[in-house]
């Protein structure tokens, strides 16, 4: 189906009408084992760790949407990013983002660290730093871009040059972007990993990851860490991501709209100290935003002062919700030093900027006037 436009592989990639049946919607298989055809042979399946109709059909759609050779679906992102180093070996290298979700680092830091698996922070905005880092040990580079909260951005193209031409792969984080904004191995990627509890799902209403791999022998190993550790994603969520993503390129398009009025109401407070939205001209890697993505999305984040000032705001906002998470249809607001970076020190978050002040919003797709009218009262309250 790659010969399709986007809105058109959306509804129909992985989601053609069930043969048995002709039911236009995948069904659930809601089946942990399936009756064999005899001694070592089967339909295509026989246990649902390690395979199940309705994974395979969002699976292919997760391949097509990003332009990969094969999907994987993981019970949470976070078991998407352990699949990513479950078959390293002790006395490897791994390159990661210096500023990415508290989860990846908490991870990194505490369990796989264990396995004597080297995990460098870089800052990959900078190449030369990305260049200098990489040793005859290093085996794979992870990325985020933009980073969470703080949307600095990595030229996806630059580092993937640096690290190929050193035989090291490269991951990328395309979470905040989706595969409509972003496609990072058409920009020379090796891996996207996404949580698919945001965007793809785009409904607040079920956890997952995945990742899409560009080679065959991604396939072999990303299936033998599924069947093997066994963090796969459920048939019912499977179908849940199915059915988010036909929508996905019409919600985008509603996310990016408001994402970009909500930036440009902020960018006229004087209440905030920061802004960043790689969208407004006056962030210092727009022109690097322009190039390598399909629009800016409806993610950002402001530093409001201090921690008390962010509480009078995430108190007094009506229509955003105070909540973690992102990517879903309604607008939510977060607090990042106690959410998604708590796991870190105060020392850690002091020197990655994620301040107490610091906000984080997702953009919903609420009418966008009611959404800035929600920010201008709740930031009254500051």
């Amino acid at each position: 189906m790659s010969n399709y436009k986007y809105s058109t592989l959306a509804v129909h990639a992985g989601q053609y009408p069930d043969p048995l049946t002709g039911a236009v919607n995948v069904p659930i298989y809601l089946s942990s084992t399936f009756e064999l055809t005899g001694i070592g042979t089967d339909r295509g399946w026989d246990y649902s760790r390690a395979g199940n109709p309705t994974r395979d059909r969002l699976e292919e759609a997760l391949a097509a949407l990003e332009g990969g050779t094969s999907g994987h679906a993981f019970g949470s992102g976070m078991a998407a990013i352990y699949a990513l180093v479950a078959t390293l070996h002790t006395g490897d290298h791994v390159i990661c983002s210096h500023n990415v979700y508290g989860g990846t680092t908490r991870l990194f830091n505490q369990i796989v660290r264990h396995y004597g698996i080297e995990i460098e922070y870089v800052d990959t905005s900078n190449p030369e730093a990305v260049a200098a880092a990489i040793r005859p040990a290093t085996k794979l580079m992870h990325i985020e871009t933009p980073t969470n909260p703080l949307m600095s951005l990595t030229d996806i193209s630059a580092v993937c040059e640096i690290a190929h031409a050193k035989g090291v792969e490269v991951s990328v984080d395309n979470t905040f972007m989706s595969p409509v904004l972003q496609s990072p191995l058409a920009l020379g990627a090796d891996i996207v990993m996404h949580s698919t509890t945001k965007f793809l799902n785009g409904h607040s209403d079920g956890l997952g990851g995945a990742l899409i791999g560009s080679k065959p022998e991604h396939k072999e190993r990303f299936h033998l860490v599924q069947k093997a550790a066994g963090g796969i994603l459920s048939p019912f969520e499977c179908f849940l991501v199915l059915r988010g993503i036909k929508t996905l390129p019409l919600r985008m398009r509603q996310h990016e709209e408001n994402g970009r009025a909500v930036a440009q109401f902020l960018s006229t407070q004087p209440k905030l100290n920061r802004l960043a939205y790689p969208g407004l001209p006056t962030h210092p890697q727009h022109a690097l935003a322009v190039k390598q993505q399909k629009g800016f999305g409806s993610m950002m984040s402001f530093d409001l002062g201090s921690r008390e000032a962010a509480g009078r705001f995430l108190g007094a906002v009506k229509i955003f919700l105070s909540a973690e998470s992102l990517g879903g249809v309604e607008s939510l607001a977060s607090h990042s030093a106690t959410t998604t970076h708590a796991a870190l020190s105060d020392a850690e978050r002091e020197s990655l900027g994620i301040t107490p002040g610091l906000v984080r919003l997702s953009v919903g797709i609420e009418d966008k006037d009611d959404l800035i009218a929600d920010l201008e009262q709740a930031l009254a309250a500051v």
